[in-house]
């Protein structure tokens, strides 16, 4: 019997962190899929159509360590807004969610439209300017060089981006979990989203 965990939420608010702790801690699959759009979005970048890219995604499409650079993450939030390249992408999530086992999937929609059928939803947020912070502390960890001003100005152009699209927009399903990880440590966050699971299994 498939147990879903649907995550959603803007970038750095820990979503990912969460949902990778959550999924080891039940032993359940984890998919990131902000990934499936950073890889469209890599490939787009390298000369392909965004559609056509979506279309023959493979699972080697989603490794390498570009993927988590800044050039990808803005192409990736510009792939999203198009709508054939969500309904293409569609069926592969929904297909992970229903595994057996338990799944867990992050990203923007997955409460929304992807798995609105999901046993747990959970939005998990945080203050731009946090989520710049952090994102800022990633990127230096990285040895990339930006500054926290051109991080933050980032952090709300996607946020608006991501929120505005008229297809999927980013919010929280009416019957999700807001988890504010403004103020929390990872330890407190990953807490308190391995008791929402807990108390809906």
């Amino acid at each position: 019997m498939s147990f879903t965990v649907a995550i959603d939420g803007p970038a750095a608010a820990g979503k990912g962190t969460i949902s990778l702790a959550v999924a080891a801690h039940f032993g359940f699959a984890h998919l990131d899929t902000g990934l499936l759009y950073r890889a469209v979005g890599r490939r787009m970048l390298r000369g392909e159509e965004p559609l056509s890219a979506a279309q023959t995604l493979t699972a080697a499409d989603l490794d390498g360590e570009d993927l988590r650079g800044p050039d990808v993450a803005q192409a990736a939030s510009k792939v999203a807004v198009i709508p054939e390249v969500r309904a293409a992408l569609v069926d592969f999530q929904r297909a992970f969610a229903a595994r057996a086992g338990g799944a867990v999937l992050d990203g923007r929609d997955i409460g929304t439209v992807i798995c609105p059928e999901a046993q747990v939803k959970l939005f998990v947020t945080a203050s731009a300017e946090v989520r710049a912070e952090r994102r800022l502390a990633e990127l230096e960890a990285k040895g990339l060089k930006t500054d926290y001003g051109t991080v933050l100005a980032d952090v709300r152009e996607r946020d608006a981006r991501d929120a505005e699209r008229a297809t999927a927009p980013m919010l929280a399903a009416d019957d999700a979990t807001l988890l504010d990880t403004s103020t929390l440590s990872i330890e407190a966050a990953v807490a308190r989203a391995i008791a929402v699971v807990e108390a809906a299994r």
